[in-house]
């Protein structure tokens, strides 16, 4: 008895396997009964498998974990608590910890969770007229290294500084050769590294600037034309990208001090005349208005706004530090260190800013003081220096005795002594 015929052992619901001499599936059907066609776009005769390239999204799921056991999002939580200053070391580990560590998304994280650092970023002068900066960690008290100052900035004088969104910017000035400039560049914590940016429409130098809700202002300052005094103002609006005029000043002004208190712009200056001015900007209304108050009158530099109150120092090595009480218009002593220092150049303090709550003193020699002014009030600390108050974070022993300064000052070695630019503080 004659055993029927089978059909080929195939897939049923697949004709990839039927013999390659069929070329079609219709033709595979006549001599497979019961099939389905190939739900596949092209039937390939080879019988290798066909590896298919992974698309962007696979590899990003198939990629290794930035920690070993740990997902992702688990990782980026620990890794935002890593603190600043081992963040150079972590961007060695691997190229996505590189990556991580360049991105928008890391530092903005570190933000959201109130695990941002300030670092305190100063600008020097040395006895040969060259720039250099420094970065000082207040938490871990150590100096960081930083890249050198851009050439442009190296041998001039007279640009402005201010923080904006994570950046340090340094724009105007004047070079020795070229005169006054127009250049913006600003140095990224997150790469690193300094970029370009969109240069004023003015050349100035010895101008004034600070930042008002997320923008960038600058005023006055000089330039090489005929009228060399100026009256001009700009805006740098990061979103846009551009720089764009504002509201003339009241008369032309060189600034020597301005503050940002109160949601207004104080400015204070000398004019054509040599005679001193002082201005008020508001932003909301663009426009400018000359100052007489007992503000202005007992303004002094440096001086900061710290939690809506406005300070400044009263001596030169800022051992006292003084409050502006807006109800009598007047300015009064808030807290006294009792022990002045000298006043050398070398401890001449030269900026005064908000670091962490507190009030930080810069003076030439590198030395930082911070001051707890939300104290001053307690336990009569205004006429005493507290140690709670006070304390020296950086250039501990670098303060030199009285007969020192004295010596330094009867042979004329103050005059070639290095000196601070400027001093800001950046938070990411």
């Amino acid at each position: 008895m004659e055993r029927p015929m089978q059909p080929p052992l195939v897939d049923t619901t697949c004709m990839c396997r039927v013999d390659t001499g069929l070329k079609t599936v219709s033709g595979a059907k006549k001599y497979v009964p019961r099939t389905k066609l190939c739900l596949q776009p092209t039937v390939k005769s080879s019988i290798h498998p066909v590896w298919l390239k992974p698309s962007r999204g696979d590899r990003n799921r198939n990629h290794s974990p930035l920690i070993p056991g740990l997902p992702d999002d688990l990782a980026i939580a620990c890794l935002i608590r890593v603190p600043r200053v081992d963040h150079s070391k972590l961007r060695l580990v691997s190229k996505r910890w590189y990556r991580l560590l360049r991105g928008n998304f890391y530092y903005t994280l570190r933000k959201d969770q109130g695990v941002a650092e300030e670092w305190i970023y100063i600008m020097k002068r040395d006895k040969e007229k060259k720039l250099s900066w420094h970065a000082f960690d207040p938490v871990y008290l150590v100096w960081q290294p930083l890249p050198p100052v851009p050439k442009e900035y190296t041998h001039a004088i007279g640009f402005g500084c201010a923080v904006l969104r994570d950046h340090l910017y340094l724009f105007g000035g004047k070079d020795p050769m070229k005169g006054s400039m127009r250049r913006v560049t600003y140095y990224s914590a997150r790469t690193n590294s300094w970029h370009r940016a969109p240069d004023m429409k003015r050349r100035r130098h010895f101008l004034g600037s600070c930042v008002i809700n997320k923008c960038l202002y600058v005023a006055g300052g000089e330039n090489d034309g005929a009228h060399r005094t100026m009256r001009s103002a700009e805006v740098y609006d990061p979103n846009k990208c551009q720089w764009m005029y504002i509201s003339d000043m009241t008369a032309p002004m060189v600034p020597f001090i301005g503050v940002v208190h109160d949601g207004a712009w104080f400015l204070k200056g000398i004019g054509t005349q040599r005679q001193v001015l002082s201005e008020m900007y508001r932003p909301e209304m663009n426009s400018w208005s000359p100052v007489y108050d007992g503000m202005v009158a007992g303004w002094r530099n440096p001086s900061a706004s710290l939690d809506g109150k406005l300070y400044a120092l009263e001596c030169k090595d800022g051992c006292r530090i003084g409050a502006y009480d807006k109800g009598s218009d007047s300015w009064s002593t808030c807290v006294d260190s009792g022990m002045h220092l000298g006043n050398s150049v070398a401890l001449e303090a030269a900026a005064l800013i908000p670091v962490n709550g507190k009030l930080c003193i810069v003076r030439n020699n590198m030395s930082i003081t911070l001051v707890d002014v939300s104290k001053a009030g307690v336990g009569n600390s205004r006429s005493n220096g507290n140690d709670e108050l006070w304390e020296t974070v950086a250039g501990k022993g670098q303060f030199r005795t009285m007969i020192t300064n004295l010596l330094s000052s009867l042979t004329g070695r103050n005059g070639l002594q290095s000196h601070i630019v400027h001093c800001q503080v950046m938070r990411t």
